[in-house]
């Protein structure tokens, strides 16, 4: 009997979405099962507090989805998928009312830092006039690079840890805040190796592209996925959730857009043991504690460029945000964590009622923490934005365990897929040429635990597509 598919691919986020249309481009019959009512995993925008307040769930920027190679090669603003600019990328406030300012323009970030302008210039320039070129190199799994001087003046600076850079590179708070903020993305100590990686990727990504962040909210990119798919002739079943191979339809290959932990639980009896083990050996780091916000006006940030930024970093200077984020790592709940923030409504009106705004926020806790971090968020936001207490209206919060429970991928309540130290930052899973490969050539991994690991790139599973499509050529 034929196979019913060629291909399906367990879980919708946009990686597991992304293998199903590179296959479904190769002519492919594909099967997308997802467990939830909805599609989208990190990418859905729900009213969790008040009607017509519309936040995202999980991910809200997306300076990794404009650059992406894989959106890239797709029209889908023709399903009506619509990237909005906010006047600044990001803000970072800092004592009496000064704040660093990350402008999309290189030059007024630059002239913005003083005298570490030209230090700036010389840490960004190069990479950001040459930044189509290493994108490929960075969002790719291991491999020689197409640009290998280009790569190594990244490379150089990316492996060092994000406070020894900060320090070496830049004299002033400023620039070393906005160096300190972008690398605490990477969910680890900024005393650790390769923390610079996140910070300068996320830095050049908002001068050579920006922040944008998706009009409607996150589930539009979901939704413009799933359009492209479909109309390749690929399918999408939600309310499905697999527990066992021998609960889903005959097909060639099975790509997993989820936890390796995931994996095992469903396919284990697949995999040879030795395998499961290396698998097992896979960690995962700090969860997330987050809230989201139905405010009455727009936060009143003591600084006015704050108020025009689509995202921004609060948590003070280098040293404040490097004890934040090893507190969180090393098991303690930060007293004043380093908290992000996206306020979408400063370009996107269509997510809030009329004269209202969304605010969404998280800081870094330990893995399975329930403790309730409300308050001290609160408190490190009213300390740049005095009164915002006042403005909130409701609130909806996610404690690790509550992550976990929305998405199963998110283990601990880690939302990157897994920790991304050294050792797990290009071999992840586990060290492979082939990272998305199973032992059992059925079986693929497709989800942010391969490279180039988290954000809303799709380059996980494009890479497991393509994993796929050299192993079956027939």
């Amino acid at each position: 009997m034929a196979d019913a598919y060629d291909a399906i691919i367990i879980g919708s986020g946009p990686n597991g979405l992304a293998a199903a249309i590179t296959l479904a481009q190769k002519n492919w019959r594909v099967l997308v099962l997802e467990a939830a009512p909805t599609i989208g995993g990190g990418t859905r925008t729900k009213e969790l507090t008040l009607p017509g307040f519309h936040h995202d769930v999980c991910s809200a920027v997306h300076p990794t989805a404009v650059v992406s190679p894989f959106f890239q090669s797709l029209d889908l603003a023709r399903h009506g998928l619509e990237f909005i600019q906010p006047d600044l990328p990001l803000a970072h406030p800092l004592a009496d009312g000064r704040a660093a300012v990350l402008h999309q323009s290189l030059e007024e970030t630059i002239a913005g830092l003083g005298r570490d302008g030209w230090r700036y210039r010389a840490l960004f320039e190069t990479l950001v006039t040459h930044s189509a070129q290493l994108y490929p190199d960075i969002l790719d799994p291991l491999h020689l690079p197409r640009h290998p001087f280009l790569m190594a003046r990244f490379g150089v600076a990316a492996m060092l840890p994000a406070r020894t850079l900060a320090k070496l590179a830049f004299r002033d708070d400023p620039a070393r805040a906005l160096l300190a903020g972008n690398a605490a993305h990477s969910v680890l100590p900024l005393e650790s190796p390769f923390t610079s990686a996140i910070g300068l990727m996320l830095q050049m990504t908002a001068h050579a592209a920006g922040w944008p962040v998706a009009k409607g909210g996150s589930q539009s990119i979901a939704e413009a996925l799933a359009a492209e798919l479909r109309s390749l002739g690929g399918e999408i079943q939600c309310n499905q959730e697999v527990t066992s191979l021998a609960k889903i339809p005959p097909s060639r290959v099975v790509l997993f857009d989820t936890s390796p932990r995931q994996l095992i639980a469903i396919a284990g009896d697949a995999l040879p043991s030795g395998y499961q083990r290396r698998l097992r050996a896979f960690k995962h780091g700090p969860g997330v504690f987050k809230i989201d916000y139905a405010l009455d006006g727009p936060v009143p940030w003591l600084n006015a460029d704050c108020r025009k930024a689509g995202t921004v970093h609060v948590g003070g200077i280098l040293d404040e945000i490097t004890r934040s984020e090893a507190q969180a790592c090393h098991g303690e709940h930060p007293d004043r964590p380093f908290v992000l923030v996206s306020q979408p409504t400063v370009c996107d009106s269509s997510r809030a009622p009329t004269g209202k705004h969304i605010l969404w926020a998280y800081c870094h806790v330990p893995a399975g923490s329930t403790r309730d971090m409300t308050q001290i968020i609160n408190a490190q936001i009213e300390r740049f934005a005095p009164g915002f207490r006042d403005r909130i209206l409701a609130t909806h919060t996610f404690n690790t365990a509550q992550m976990e429970a929305y998405n199963g991928n998110y283990i601990g309540g880690d939302i990157v897929g897994g920790m991304a130290n050294w050792a797990q930052l290009l071999t992840r899973p586990i060290v492979s040429l082939n990272p998305y490969a199973t032992p059992n050539p059925r079986l693929y991994l497709c989800s942010a635990s391969t490279p180039p690991a988290g954000g809303v790139h799709g380059m996980c599973g494009r890479n497991a597509a393509h994993a796929v499509l050299r192993r079956h050529r027939g």
